[in-house]
């Protein structure tokens, strides 16, 4: 049984990851948040808390309301408030890194994020492959046409980076500047007019080091949205050839961990059978201090607890209909 302390397991049978899922749901940190936010833990089986879980957190818990994430509203708590907050995040694996479990993995996927995120998670993954980490297949780092906010570029100034346009462009230059690469190998992609169709794909090939690809994926709904975490994972699968058993290594931010492993099994896992292990980044590296690292308030963990809410509500209906 996976413990609270960690986001679900690595598993793609139906009745682990439902197992995991309940775990992490019904863990005594999150039942201790609902009830401090005046919430009343619902009758019913998974499926019920989840959808009470995700109406509950949109009431109390979205402080994005649609924007991107450095445009929240940012909430006060109390002193006891704020403790609380923190103290689940951190049993609900959101705070701490912690390293790879396998010395050797099929892939290694860089998910993207803000500016200073896509750096630091390009400089974890070429630390990982620098101390040893073996990568039978590729890296690739994923992220989209996303425009930058002015705070991003601002943040990328200040550390005297370059003034990159979009996520794809840090997450490119990060690249070149980490691993030592001037110019891809392979190019590909469609130039739509507008960011939310639009896609590329660059692969680098670093002396004595596997393969670099950085994609900038589609948005599944551009009328409505940009391309989310999960619509970057599932475009990579379509570049990439997974088999079942293949060992997928996932880098991301502590904070992350959980939303993202839960959408990586949905779109990588249960459709390929592949196994997925999700890590956050380690702030204290020294190879990662070309950034600082953002405070991280109770308001962020309580959006990112919604965010896992909503990807595991999401994971198990998709487990459901197998």
């Amino acid at each position: 049984m996976q413990s609270a302390d960690a986001a679900p397991s690595t598993g793609t049978v139906a009745d682990q990851i439902t197992a995991d899922v309940r775990a992490w749901v019904d863990s005594t940190p999150l039942r201790g948040l609902v009830r401090h936010f005046g919430g009343h833990w619902p009758a019913g089986d998974l499926g019920d808390v989840l959808r009470f879980l995700d109406d509950f957190s949109e009431r109390h818990w979205d402080f994005r309301q649609g924007r991107e994430r450095p445009d929240a509203r940012e909430p006060t708590f109390d002193a006891s408030t704020s403790r609380l907050v923190l103290d689940a995040a951190a049993t609900l694996g959101m705070v701490r890194a912690t390293p790879p479990a396998r010395p050797t993995y099929a892939h290694l996927v860089v998910l993207g994020g803000l500016a200073h995120a896509c750096v630091r998670r390009v400089a974890y993954a070429a630390h990982l492959l620098r101390t040893g980490l073996r990568v039978t297949g590729e890296v690739a780092v994923l992220g989209s046409f996303r425009p930058l906010s002015e705070w991003e570029r601002a943040t990328l100034a200040d550390a005297g980076l370059p003034p990159d346009e979009t996520e794809v462009d840090v997450l490119d230059t990060a690249v070149r500047q980490v691993f030592g690469v001037t110019a891809p190998t392979e190019r590909a992609g469609v130039d739509a007019g507008h960011p939310h169709h639009s896609w590329s794909s660059r692969t680098y090939r670093p002396s004595g080091l596997p393969a670099v690809r950085v994609l900038a994926a589609p948005s599944s709904d551009p009328h409505r949205r940009r391309a989310h975490t999960a619509d970057t994972q599932r475009f990579w699968a379509e570049h990439v050839r997974l088999a079942p058993g293949d060992e997928v290594l996932m880098a991301t931010a502590p904070i992350y961990v959980p939303f993202q492993h839960c959408d990586a099994l949905r779109t990588l896992a249960v459709p390929s059978g592949c196994a997925i292990e999700t890590v956050g980044v380690d702030p204290t590296l020294a190879d990662l201090a070309v950034l600082p690292e953002q405070t991280l308030t109770p308001g962020r963990y309580l959006q990112e607890i919604r965010s896992a809410i909503r990807s595991m509500r999401a994971l198990h209906d998709e487990v459901a209909r197998q």
